[in-house]
């Protein structure tokens, strides 16, 4: 029986000191940390920390986890709205996540998003959450641009002014 965080292909499940060694594999690759924002990870050491740090908060950031392999291929969560410039509501979480360059368009983060967002409407009461990406070092933006604008407005994204910036209504 499948939990309220599985699909048949992934789970999100919390990160582990374990995954230091698969996440160093994926974020060291350059074509991936800087389209979400990071840079590519230069050691096992710092993925650990991340590990440790960025992704202590299981209550809402989470491994995507490729039941195929048992591995961690990307992740996805929200959490407080950065100083990013997004039009954010008062108290808003931002929706973040990345994916191993390898699971690129086979639709991981659309299962991922939307576990996430019926997790949320299970057990929290935020009504809205809001998504951007950053467009000045995305290569071949225009493509990335589309996917993500499938990927959210899938979900009831609405678009908001550009750049894109997305909110979610959360609720039923």
């Amino acid at each position: 029986m499948l939990n309220d965080m599985e699909t048949n292909r992934i789970i999100l499940r919390p990160w582990h000191d374990s995954d230091a060694r698969i996440l160093y594999k994926w974020a060291s690759d350059p074509d991936v940390g800087p389209r979400a924002g990071w840079a590519p990870h230069q050691s096992v050491e710092e993925s650990l920390e991340v590990i440790r740090t960025v992704f202590k908060d299981a209550t809402n950031t989470w491994a995507i986890e490729l039941k195929e392999t048992g591995e961690a291929i990307g992740a996805m969560g929200y959490g407080p709205s950065c100083d990013c410039a997004l039009p954010a509501r008062d108290g808003e979480p931002i929706v973040g996540y990345w994916i191993a360059k390898p699971y690129w368009n086979k639709g991981i983060c659309t299962e991922a998003l939307k576990l996430m967002i019926g997790h949320i409407r299970m057990t929290t009461g935020i009504k809205s959450l809001i998504s951007g990406h950053f467009i000045e070092i995305v290569l071949h933006a225009r493509e990335r641009l589309d996917v993500e604008d499938e990927l959210l407005e899938a979900h009831g994204i609405e678009r908001m002014e550009r750049p894109r910036r997305m909110h979610h209504e959360v609720g039923t």
